[in-house]
């Protein structure tokens, strides 16, 4: 299952990501988040991380950096300054 979640997200990346302008508001984006969530947890985890992730992508969230974080939430993860 990873694999073929990892071959669909890089086709999107590869194919269709180019057509669209860019829009999404975090740093990686949501589709690389996606692909270090399920390679860090695992298909089924990584893939709710991800679609998490998308839906806090919308025009009134702020956005900016929001890396993986290092245990299983679905939650935006704070950054320490």
């Amino acid at each position: 299952m990873k694999k073929i979640f990892l071959a669909l997200i890089k086709f999107y990346q590869r194919t269709i990501s180019p057509l669209t302008p860019p829009s999404c508001r975090y740093s990686p984006t949501c589709s690389n988040y996606t692909i270090q969530a399920i390679e860090r947890f695992g298909a089924l985890k990584g893939l709710l991380m991800g679609i998490s992730r998308i839906l806090r992508c919308h025009p009134f969230c702020k956005g900016g950096f929001d890396p993986v974080p290092d245990h299983f939430t679905l939650r935006r993860q704070k950054v320490v300054k």
